[in-house]
């Protein structure tokens, strides 16, 4: 298997049908797709496995515990983490990733961001956004690292795997839309961490 797709989900069932569409649309099929549904009370998980999805309900009411199940969970030689309520641009992300992602550890994406547009990966100079689902990791480099449960658990999972020494590719194209906050969505908005690109 070579990518494992992660989403957490929460309550998602006027939402969650855009993102897995878009990764039933993809024109590269060597993936498996997981959705953590985390005290979900709607039909959020019948829909995802209408969807073929490997899926597994959870109580954590906490996306960095949810995403950390589906992490144990993977079997894909890369990881791809996306949210309930954002879509991958286009069918042929994963086809582009793979043409991309030679040896390196983790692929830095661009993204589209709600209201504010197309977003570089590396913004204000070299600063890295934290955003787990802007990056495609490989799964033997994030190892036994987890995300924490503090918020916010991307910035405490990218300080702990950035302590790796780590091959970092920068994609400078969008392949995620990031929907920003919707009612009732665990998500929350991140700060930007400095780090660097190792060559």
């Amino acid at each position: 298997m070579k990518y494992s797709i992660i989403i957490p989900a929460h309550n998602s069932e006027q939402y969650i049908q855009k993102a897995l569409q878009s990764v039933r649309e993809q024109t590269f099929k060597d993936y498996e797709l997981i959705v953590i549904c985390d005290s979900c009370t709607d039909n959020t998980e019948k829909i995802v496995k209408d969807y073929g999805a490997i899926t597994k309900a959870v109580n954590y009411q906490n996306i960095g515990m949810t995403r950390n199940e589906g992490l144990d969970m993977a079997t894909g030689e890369y990881i791809l983490f996306l949210d309930d309520d954002d879509w991958f641009l286009h069918e042929f992300v994963l086809q582009q990733l793979d043409e991309q992602v030679g040896n390196a550890d983790v692929i830095v994406f661009g993204f589209i961001w709600r209201h504010r547009g197309y977003t570089h990966p590396f913004a204000n100079g070299g600063a890295m956004y934290p955003a787990v689902w802007a990056k495609c990791w490989k799964r033997s480099a994030i190892g036994d690292v987890r995300f924490p449960e503090e918020f916010p658990e991307d910035i405490g999972f990218n300080k702990l795997i950035f302590q790796k020494e780590l091959k970092i590719r920068m994609f400078n194209m969008p392949l995620y839309y990031y929907n920003y906050w919707r009612e009732g969505s665990f998500s929350r908005e991140t700060n930007q961490v400095d780090l660097r690109i190792i060559k």
